[in-house]
């Protein structure tokens, strides 16, 4: 994964690199040490971010009612 990639995982996700970090319990400047730095992006990070977006879209598809529109 490219910071690129991580960088718009978080867009899609709505999240910022504090957010994941929190979430993942990473230290706050570990995404800039991936990015200024050249710090390889653990192979896990991916994985997990993939996750978090299938989660989301699950969300959309059975947890959030549809519009009224929907259903004309």
């Amino acid at each position: 994964m490219t910071i690129e990639e991580f960088e718009a995982a978080l867009i899609a996700l709505d999240w910022k690199a504090a957010d994941f970090c929190r979430a993942t319990g990473l230290h706050r400047n570990t995404p800039s040490a991936w990015r200024n730095q050249g710090v390889p992006i653990p192979r896990w990070v991916p994985q997990h971010l993939g996750l978090l977006q299938e989660v989301q879209r699950l969300q959309a598809l059975y947890l959030v009612p549809p519009s009224p529109k929907a259903t004309d």
